[in-house]
Formats: structure tokens, sequence, C-alpha cells
């Protein structure tokens, strides 16, 4: 057998990858390291955790795992269906909700997340039997056919006229825009929100 050279290598391709299946197996066995395996502050889950949301005025105690949205836990937990779910994918805006004042779709927002803000739906424009005026607009005006876009155009008007309440048929476009009408009623939606300032 050759003797080794001065200037070769003490180990060879087949002595490395020994040693590195060797250091794989060892590692297995230990285990991983503490800061891989220790819990990140303030994670929660994977199962359901107590949270506590103001919708419509009202503080409601539910549990709900982390991934579950403000949608589901609204119309799931909570019996609040005013909101409908129709695309999933935060496209349509059927599912909209005013959160602090801004209009969000609930479909795409965790509902952890929503803790300590205040939560509206189409359910709160009502007075007892009384239609708010966005919504009696909305009938005066035939601005709604199947009806599940419906609560997304109303809340995303209501949203629009508290903060505008005379816009222009441009400001009202923009503001109805995130929603979505499969049956083509925009321009008697947008006939609606206007109606409301002109009246």
């Amino acid at each position: 057998m050759p003797s080794k050279k001065k200037n070769e290598p003490g180990f060879s391709r087949r002595t490395f990858l020994k040693s590195v299946g060797a250091g794989g197996v060892a590692a297995g066995v230990i285990g991983p390291p503490a800061a891989v395996d220790a819990q990140i502050p303030g994670a929660v889950g994977p199962g359901a955790v107590p949270i506590i949301l103001n919708v419509n005025g009202r503080q409601h105690k539910v549990d709900v795992e982390p991934r579950v949205t403000l949608l589901d836990a609204l119309r799931n937990r909570l019996n609040v269906t005013g909101v409908k779910r129709v695309c999933d994918r935060g496209s349509c805006g059927a599912c909209t909700m005013i959160v602090d004042g801004r209009t969000i779709y609930s479909c795409s927002t965790l509902a952890i997340e929503m803790q300590g803000k205040t939560i509206r739906t189409v359910e709160s424009f009502t007075n007892g039997t009384v239609l708010h005026p966005v919504q009696q607009a909305f009938c005066e005006k035939d601005g709604l056919m199947c009806g599940f876009c419906t609560p997304g155009f109303v809340t995303s008007a209501v949203a629009l006229l508290e903060k505008n309440p005379k816009p222009t048929p441009e400001e009202a476009r923009r503001a109805l825009d995130g929603n979505i009408c499969r049956c083509g009623t925009y321009v008697r939606a947008l006939e609606a929100a206007l109606g409301v300032r002109r009246g």
C-alpha cells in the first residue's frame, strides 16, 4: 500500500461524510439547542386561548385558536351573522367591519389581534326597528339585489359618512371601491351613499 505524501490532507471524502453523518446522529440524540426549544415570549397557541372582543358596544369573552379570523369568531362563536363570507380572501368586501373608525376585511384579520379595539358591524347601525339613514337609503334607491354584498356596502358607506358627511361622487366611489357586487348594483349603491348626504 502506497504511503501518504507529506502534503496530502489527513482525511478523504469518505471519512468526511462519515464524520458528518455521525455528527448528525449525535445532534439528534442530544436534542436541539435550548434556544431553539425555548418558548418565544408572548407566543400563544396552537390551542384555543381566551380573548375579549368589544363588538357593537359589548364585551365578549371567547376562546379561539390564534389562527381564527375575526369573521369566523363573530359568525361562528358569537352568532353575529350580518357580515358575510363570500370570497374569504380579502377581495370582495362583504365581510367589511369598522374597527377603531377604519374599515377592514374581517376575513383576513385575526381575531386575537382585535383585543382592545372597538369593533362595529352592520348590526350596530339600527336603533331598535329604526334603520340607519344609509340602510334606509339603500332600500329607497334599490341598492341591493341578492343581498350578500349589502352589509359590506352599507358598512363602508357609514364609515365614509362618519368621516365626511358631504362626500363628492368621486370620494364616495373611492370609499366603496373595496366592495364588489356580482349583481351589478354599483350605480344604486353609490346613489344611496350620496342620497344620505343630500337628504
